[in-house]
């Protein structure tokens, strides 16, 4: 008894030690473990992308009227292409709000000359240095569509005076997919080799960035089958390079992506670095040949999206891109989250609804483990009826505590009592409560989606406060001190289920059982409103499937 007790008391301590530790608790930063993260290869032939340029302070609104622009708008995006230079470098998403309570669109890229600017550009790099190829500072011209839409591409050029000409196709879908078909046209009689690239440049950290520990953000990418992740501070300090057949790169915010899919069958290099920007990058490293009076021509996929499940699915499939699900940080309880998200999703289509999607999984959840909580609320049910007969072996033998230990377990053996069982219920629901946050945290979908009363983003935490008792009083109250109604009736469920399991016979054990409902509705109430629902839905359920074994639970000890 008094072992079951201290074994709950461990892991659920151990259980809220970990929650803090993987969501508040910043990663410690080593040098051992940041030389580890840095991975670099052998050098390749192909010339560098290096460019000198100023870094500017004007805003965006400024640097947009600098140079004059192609329009492009679909269902999903709208924004413009700069002539000069040919960067995507402005995009707004129509389908998504700055915040719950703003009409402002979230603007993702901006321009070079600005302080947060965040674009892309693509092109052919030579190691010739007699030949002029185009720059940041180069004048494109259009031919034909004067606007880019999902109905009609756009054709970009640039020539110079050596007798080559620059060409760029650009196509956009219907979401967020850029096809660019690049091309060299050489009108001399010399030949010259290129090797056609893209990048993402980014001048600064995003203000916004999540400092959580259980979101990654800054560079991503897949080659040749594996994963690798880069922290901003880590290119800071090292630059990341790998030579691949086949992957995709990235810079990865919360919900949004932009993307580079290099042409596939063609070996190239990638490379994540700082030098007064961040930049991502990927340079074909076998050159294209270019002949007299010839061309050539590559082309590459720009994906810049809001991360919606769907839509990587659909690109992943679609273009073949390998491990492309991945740019949605699902973690390392992939093999949950993204089931658990899947079926959430479907009762979500169901109800039009995430909380009451989040509930009916939480029904699902206790009806696939119903066996395993039948026998732990089974053992505990005994615990509580040898409750009197414990009490009596302990008057009996309380000068011999060897013999209280000896009677106690021989009554739990005659008894088929397991004093550990009462633990597999909580050791079952960590993994799913890790996981379900995860889900809340980083899927867009959850993003401003509401509940009924208050609750209006079911991924923030409950904005009302008990010490105002939830808006009845007229004065707003500390951060710290937001301790809303969801996590207010998880703590009192919590209590609940407390009082149907044995009592520790021990008063500091009791004592500390009696305050841990409080201190987890503490620890809980920063926490998604979400995850608050689906912990005092599951409490709910936990408590009436108790009860209903208690009551078929009989016991017949003997003197």
């Amino acid at each position: 008894m008094e072992t079951r007790n201290i074994i709950a008391a461990i892991s659920l301590s151990a259980a809220v030690i970990i929650l803090y530790s993987l969501f508040f608790a910043p990663p410690p930063v080593t040098k051992e473990n940041l030389a580890e993260k840095v991975k670099t290869e052998k050098n390749s032939d192909a010339p560098s992308l290096d460019q000198k340029e100023n870094v500017t302070e004007i805003s965006r609104e400024e640097a947009l009227q600098q140079s004059e622009r192609i329009q492009f708008e679909n269902q999903s995006i709208v924004g413009s292409i700069s002539l000069k230079g040919a960067a995507i470098d402005d995009l707004t998403f129509k389908g998504y709000n700055v915040s719950l309570d703003s009409d402002e669109k979230v603007n993702l890229l901006a321009p070079r000359k600005s302080r947060d600017g965040y674009y892309v550009e693509s092109g052919f790099i030579t190691s010739d240095k007699n030949i002029d190829i185009p720059n940041s500072d180069s004048v494109w011209s259009i031919s034909g569509n004067n606007k880019l839409t999902d109905q009609s591409p756009i054709k970009l050029t640039w020539a110079n005076n050596q007798g080559i000409t620059f060409e760029k196709e650009i196509a956009l879908d219907d979401k967020f997919l850029f096809t660019v078909k690049q091309r060299v046209i050489n009108n001399s009689d010399k030949e010259y080799d290129f090797y056609s690239y893209g990048q993402i440049i980014r001048n600064k950290i995003p203000d916004d960035l999540s400092d959580f520990y259980i979101l990654h953000t800054g560079y991503l990418s897949v080659l040749d089958d594996e994963l690798y992740e880069e922290d901003y501070d880590d290119i800071e300090e090292q630059k990341f390079t790998k030579i691949s057949q086949k992957g995709w790169l990235a810079i990865s915010d919360k919900f949004w992506l932009t993307s580079l899919i290099p042409s596939k069958g063609k070996e190239f290099k990638t490379t994540f670095d700082y030098k007064n920007k961040f930049r991502a990058n990927f340079v074909a490293t076998e050159a294209l040949e270019l002949g007299k009076n010839s061309s050539v021509e590559d082309t590459l996929q720009i994906i810049i999206a809001a991360k919606r499940v769907d839509v990587i699915d659909q690109y992943s499939e679609s273009l073949k891109i390998d491990k492309f699900d991945l740019a949605i940080d699902w973690g390392i309880l992939y093999w949950i989250t993204r089931p658990l998200f899947t079926a959430i999703d479907y009762f979500f289509k169901i109800f039009g609804n995430y909380g009451l999607a989040i509930i009916a999984v939480t029904v699902c959840i206790r009806i696939v483990f119903f066996p395993l909580a039948n026998f732990s609320f089974r053992s505990m049910a005994k615990m509580k009826a040898l409750q009197p007969e414990q009490a009596r072996l302990k008057e009996l033998h309380k000068d011999d505590k060897m013999a209280l230990q000896k009677a106690t377990m021989a009554l739990f053996k005659r008894e088929k009592v397991n004093p550990m069982s009462g633990c597999l219920p909580i050791l079952v629901q960590i993994p799913v409560f890790f996981a379900l946050y995860k889900v809340l945290f980083v899927t867009i979908e959850m993003r401003h989606m509401p509940f009924y009363g208050w609750i209006h983003d079911l991924s923030e935490r409950d904005p009302t406060s008990l010490f105002n008792l939830f808006g009845l009083l007229p004065y707003d109250v500390p951060g710290f001190l937001v301790i809303g109604a969801w996590p207010v009736a998880m703590g009192a469920s919590m209590w609940v289920q407390q009082k149907l399991n044995p009592a520790p016979t021990d008063p500091i054990q009791a004592k500390i059982f009696a305050w841990f409902p409080v201190f987890l509705t503490v620890i809980l109430a920063p926490f998604p409103s979400g995850l608050v629902i689906y912990w005092t839905a599951n409490n709910i359920l936990t408590m009436a499937q108790q009860v209903f074994i208690m009551k078929r639970t009989k016991i017949k000890t003997t003197n």
